[in-house]
């Protein structure tokens, strides 16, 4: 008989992971995880940090948008703006079109709105389950939630600074600006967009940490080094004055939630120099097979994020980047004698009229500079073999003003057209670009002095 049963072909089954003994939580716990779960979800389902992982949601390249700009939440939102906070301008989207601001009267109207709704439902949540010992296996499945919520804002972030074009390098036009005309955000960016090693240092920090959050294992150090990297984000645009505050610092929240369940295990390690047990955290399913399966997931999923940001990041810098094309005329062009309707204009403080420079860094636009050192921008078109220039204004669509130009050696340019109905005439100068300390200065290993060298 025994032969007989030997002979039968085993089942094969599956290694089942044995179901740890969850404790009860405390009642204080189980509030707190009401709350950050409705709280952290409704704003993750109501800015970009939802469609982010599926869309492209930085600056330009948005496809959708913001889910609390459409209904229910956008009217929720106005009335509580108008009742409540009685605001009677009209509101800017949160992120709405390409501002890429979170600190708009909508933005903190929506927070407001949020952390109301937050506190109702974890109210009416905790009356009716009261009895409920821990919230274990929802935990785990909102756990997988945030790591890819928080991986992908810090992936996309990342991305755009690995391939420098969030803060792009000093453009003709800022080379020129006097630096008390910044904002201090101007500042911040100017001084990061000067350095790109630095700017794709902190690009690839960022992108670290959201790689880390997509792996099951790593996650923890990939929220401790998102924590990190976002209060730094945080502080930044507290003191220069960036319009992301709102958001950077619920990406703070979004990596402490993400930490709370090994907060003992870090303080028992980092601080107090013990060892610490392995790490608690449930696995997605009982059953090896299924786990590899989600591993694999989840791995798939997170290439899916650097793919789609590493293109659209390479994609704007080979077109509005480092790396597009140069326009005919680039360079900063010094006005050395102009003309309107045949008569001289030196160059007087006193005349709004009479140029001082001209600016041509990208195919489509270039701007004139005033004696004053403001700025004109103009739309521009260069028609290299007819040699000429047409101008347009943003504003004022049916404005045109047209010039033909000479190039007699490389850095001289003459222009001849009509603009504003008067008769304009310019003899141009090229400025060598690396005559700014900003672009010549360059790294030194050694250097004797540092004072009168910045």
């Amino acid at each position: 008989m025994n032969a007989q049963l030997q002979m039968i072909p085993q089942l094969q089954t599956e290694p089942i992971q044995p179901q740890q003994n969850i404790p009860r939580w405390s009642p204080a716990l189980r509030i707190a995880f009401r709350f950050w779960m409705i709280y952290l979800g409704l704003f993750c389902l109501a800015t970009q940090i939802i469609t982010s992982l599926f869309t492209l949601t930085v600056g330009a390249g948005r496809n959708f948008p913001d889910l609390a700009t459409l209904w229910p939440l956008r009217p929720v939102i106005f009335w509580t703006a108008a009742h409540i906070f009685h605001v009677n301008a009209p509101l800017s989207f949160f992120f709405g079109g390409n501002s890429g601001s979170s600190d708009t009267m909508f933005g903190w109207v929506m927070t407001f709105c949020l952390l109301v709704i937050a506190t109702a439902a974890t109210v009416v949540w905790s009356l009716l389950d009261r009895s409920r010992e821990n919230y274990a296996e929802l935990h785990k499945w909102f756990r997988l939630f945030l790591r890819f919520a928080l991986a992908g804002q810090m992936i996309a972030y990342g991305f755009v600074k690995v391939i420098p074009i969030m803060c792009p390098y000093p453009s003709l036009t800022r080379l020129l600006q006097p630096v008390g005309t910044l904002s201090p955000m101007g500042v911040l960016w100017t001084s990061t967009g000067s350095s790109p090693a630095y700017e794709i240092f902190t690009g690839l920090a960022e992108a670290a940490g959201g790689l880390l959050l997509i792996v099951p294992r790593t996650a923890t150090l990939g929220a401790l080094i998102s924590l990190a990297d976002m209060i730094q984000v945080f502080m930044l645009n507290l003191t220069y004055d960036v319009p992301l505050k709102v958001f950077t610092f619920h990406l703070v929240l979004l990596s402490c939630f993400l930490l709370a369940p090994d907060i003992s295990r870090l303080v028992r390690f980092l601080l107090l120099n013990r060892a610490t047990a392995p790490s608690t955290q449930a696995q997605l399913f009982r059953g090896v097979r299924a786990n590899r399966i989600a591993l694999a997931a989840q791995i798939i999923f997170g290439l899916w994020l650097v793919g789609v940001y590493c293109h659209y990041a390479w994609g704007y810098w080979n077109t509005r980047g480092g790396g597009r094309p140069l326009p005919a005329l680039y360079g900063i062009w010094e006005v050395k004698q102009m003309s309107i309707d045949e008569q001289p204009r030196p160059p007087l403080l006193t005349d709004s009229t009479r140029w001082r420079r001209a600016i041509f860094d990208y195919p489509d636009r270039m701007a004139f500079q005033r004696l004053d050192d403001s700025f004109a921008p103009y739309g521009a078109s260069v028609n290299l073999p007819e040699r000429t220039l047409a101008l347009t204004k943003s504003d004022d669509k049916n404005w045109r003003a047209s010039f033909t130009f000479q190039r007699p050696t490389g850095d001289q340019l003459i222009l001849d057209g009509q603009m504003d109905n008067h008769q304009v005439h310019m003899e141009l100068q090229l400025t060598d670009r690396n005559s700014f300390l900003l672009v010549s200065r360059g790294f030194h290993w050694t250097q004797e002095a540092a004072l009168g060298r910045y």
